[in-house]
């Protein structure tokens, strides 16, 4: 008896663990576009765009690791920029994110976002949405 509940109790962890994982991170949900960037250096980017009232929602974050790191940050659709914002690393994990609502045109929107630090690291990703 006590093996049996063991190996259900095993089974049970198992399956919880595999629901946890397949669910992924609560930030994607239907319809949303992740994509990952790439850096010329160690840090990390990722642009993440969603539907919000018919328009675009547009969330570029690079994270360095590294507080007080001042950024340049460029967002682009269709190869014009739509935003120039200046953002900083903060704690706990030394990332920014750059937010922008943009118009959802017709047909498919192209969406880049491309930073770049104080010390001259460049991050860029880039995304379709529609």
């Amino acid at each position: 008896m006590r093996r049996t509940t063991i190996a259900l109790a095993g089974i049970a962890l198992t399956a919880g663990l595999a629901l946890a994982l397949a669910a992924g991170p609560a930030t994607a949900k239907d319809g949303d576009v992740l994509v990952a960037g790439r850096c010329t250096h160690s840090s990390t980017s990722k642009l993440k765009l969603s539907e919000e009232d018919g328009r675009i929602e547009v969330e570029f974050e690079v994270d360095q690791n590294r507080n007080g790191v001042r950024w340049t940050v460029a967002l682009s659709r269709d190869g014009r920029r739509i935003a120039r914002l200046a953002r900083t690393t903060r704690p706990p994990s030394g990332s920014f994110e750059a937010r922008i609502v943009t118009a959802n045109r017709a047909g498919a929107d192209v969406i880049s976002g491309r930073a770049v630090s104080s010390s001259g690291e460049i991050c860029r990703a880039r995304a379709t949405f529609g």
